[in-house]
């Protein structure tokens, strides 16, 4: 049995998950279309198929292929990040808004120096959150080693691979 190239976008039409109109996005941006990541991702079997998809993609792009864990911000990357861990086999951290609104690693989720970190996202309008988990693994010593999200109006996930100094 073959399978067929998942084609990202159909999923979320298929699902309901993505709208045409005009949208007011939270980042204040506005957007001739708009993808509901939470709608897709609401199916267990579309979460594990984006997720499969993302990390084969993300391993694709790293000349090193040894990542030790997959983090995203919460709420919107909790699913498909966990998801991507899955494939990896890696464990799954996320970060949270404290009272302050400021971006942190809670619940006993510790980075070590070295460790080679994918973060993953569910979809990006500015790359606010994204730079922000980047900057906690960062601070912790950790690899940014690839970034990645499930949703884009388009035929592929997004994945940026970083370049590593050594």
């Amino acid at each position: 049995m073959t399978s067929q190239p998942v084609r990202v976008l159909d999923l979320f039409q298929q699902t309901g998950a993505y709208h045409k109109g005009h949208f007011r996005l939270t980042s204040g941006l506005h957007s001739p279309e708009y993808l509901q990541s939470a709608i897709v991702l609401s199916w267990p079997q579309h979460a594990e198929t984006l997720g499969r998809e993302l990390a084969s993609r993300i391993l694709a792009l790293l000349p090193q292929k040894d990542v030790a864990l997959v983090i995203s911000p919460a709420l919107g990357g909790l699913i498909i990040g966990h998801e991507v861990a899955r494939a990896l086999g890696v464990p799954f951290f996320f970060t949270e808004r404290d009272a302050d609104r400021k971006m942190s690693l809670r619940r006993g989720f510790t980075l070590k120096p070295g460790d080679r970190v994918v973060v993953v996202e569910d979809v990006i309008t500015t790359g606010g959150s994204t730079k922000e988990v980047i900057d906690i693994v960062r601070a912790a010593g950790a690899i940014p080693v690839a970034a990645g999200l499930s949703s884009i109006a388009a035929e592929e996930p997004w994945i940026s691979a970083s370049q590593e100094r050594r």
